[in-house]
This record gives structure tokens, C-alpha cells and sequence, in this order.
């Protein structure tokens, strides 16, 4: 097989992998965080599991990407910059402001590690070798409108995770309601901040491997999302009614 058969065949099975991903999230909850529960086998520290898992969209992400015959060029670097922005500091400085003492499933580490491994290297070989940007990209509508929304996806993203770690004092146990901001209008700021992320980097990168993954991020936080908004009303009956789970005003 030619890697361009690869290539497209992988970028099928994201899609597919989405729609599946979709439907099985909106009946059940990934068994993790909040929603943790038993019957998924051994587990690990949750900070080591989330190193494990974002750690081949870091690393092995610069491995396909450099291999590429566009690496040094501009418009590229400018994408891998994006991407690095994100993934740099979820791997390895979000575990560390996680709370010790959770764990996660090995298989829910295992999966999202083969499908970080997959989506690194369909956008890494796609800006460094297929896709054959020219220094112009850097000032096409697509891009700058792009690079606007991942921006302010990222800024959301990391406001929201702030005031998530916030909510407990030192020594304390269990779940606040968060108040401020985006909390006023949705459940799940850090979820919207990182959909839009992913979409403006869909748009700045004008890919298909781009958007594929931007479907995959919506079919996975969009129901993990509405399991979360429908928990906060289980568990606190002053729970402002008034939230939507991630889209402020619609969903």
C-alpha cells in the first residue's frame, strides 16, 4: 500500500471513528473524572495517564512533521506553531495542575493514545509534505480568521480550566458550582474554548485532516459536555437553569 492510500484510508476511519464515538458518548459516559466508574479494568494515575495519552500528539506529531519535504517553510511552521501551542502544554503542564489521586482505565489511556498517534500523523503530514502551502497562506482570510479562533478557543480554554482548579481550597474534597464569565451562560467553557480551537485550526490549515479532527473533538466533547450539564443538575438543585451545556444560548 502507497502511503497515499494510507493516508486517505486513515482519514476515513477519523470520520468513521467520530460518528461511532458520537452515538456510543451520548448513551454512555467515558468512564473518567466525574464519571468514573468500575468495570473497565486496571487503571493509572490520571497525571500519567494524560501524559501517556497527549504524548503523540506532541512528540510524535514533530516526528511525522519534520520527515516532511515542506518542514522549514513558513506557512508550515506557522501551523506547527498552532498545534505545539496546544499540545505542548497539555501534556506536559495541565497533568501537573491536576489534583493527585485520581486514576483513569488503562483502555480509555490506550485508546486515546492510538487515536492521538493517528491525528498526528494525518496533520502532521498533511502541513509539512502534502499539502504545499505557499508563504501567501500566512495572509489569506481563511488563515488570519483561523488563527483568530484557535487564539481565542485557547484563551477560553485555559480560563476555564483556571477557574475549575480554583474551586477547591487545599485539603478539600468534591464539586462546586463554577460562577463567572462563560460559567454564567454554559456548563463547560473549557470544552467551547477547545472546540473552537480545533475549528479555527480546521479553517487556518484548509485540510481535511484539519476538519476531521475538528468533527472528532465535537463528537467527543459535545456529549461529554451534556452528561456533564445533566450531572451539575443531579447533584445541586440550585443549579442555574438558565446554562446551556456548551454552546452558549443553543445547546
Amino acid at each position: 500500500m502507497i502511503e497515499a492510500d494510507l493516508y486517505a484510508n486513515l482519514l476515513a476511519g477519523v470520520f468513521a471513528s467520530a460518528a461511532l464515538t458520537a452515538v456510543l458518548l451520548l448513551f454512555r459516559s467515558a468512564p473518567y473524572g466525574r464519571h468514573a466508574r468500575a468495570g473497565w479494568g486496571p487503571s493509572m494515575s490520571t497525571r500519567l495517564a494524560w501524559i501517556v495519552m497527549e504524548a503523540p500528539a506532541a512528540l510524535a506529531f514533530l516526528g511525522f512533521y519534520f520527515a516532511g519535504a515542506h518542514a522549514l517553510e513558513l506557512a508550515p511552521l506557522a501551523l506547527l506553531a498552532m498545534w505545539q501551542t496546544h499540545y505542548l502544554q497539555r501534556t506536559f503542564v495541565f497533568p501537573f495542575k491536576l489534583r493527585p489521586g485520581g486514576h483513569t482505565p488503562i483502555t480509555v489511556v490506550a485508546l486515546g493514545f492510538t487515536f492521538n498517534t493517528i491525528n498526528a500523523y494525518l496533520n502532521a503530514r498533511w502541513l509539512s509534505h502534502f499539502g504545499a502551502y505557499t508563504t501567501d497562506w500566512l495572509w489569506s482570510p481563511a488563515f488570519i480568521i483561523g488563527l483568530i479562533l484557535f487564539v481565542t478557543g485557547y484563551r477560553i480554554n485555559h480560563w476555564a480550566d483556571r477557574v475549575l482548579a480554583r474551586l477547591r481550597a487545599p485539603g478539600e474534597t468534591g464539586y462546586k458550582i463554577p460562577r463567572g464569565g462563560l460559567y454564567e451562560l454554559i456548563s463547560c467553557p473549557n470544552y467551547f474554548g477547545e472546540l473552537l480551537e480545533w475549528i479555527g485550526f480546521a479553517i487556518a490549515a484548509g485540510s481535511v485532516a484539519g476538519w476531521s479532527f475538528a468533527v472528532f473533538t465535537a463528537a467527543n466533547l459535545v456529549p461529554r459536555a451534556l452528561t456533564h450539564h445533566r450531572w451539575y443538575h443531579a447533584q445541586f438543585s440550585d443549579y442555574p437553569r438558565g446554562r446551556k451545556a456548551i454552546v452558549p444560548f443553543i445547546l
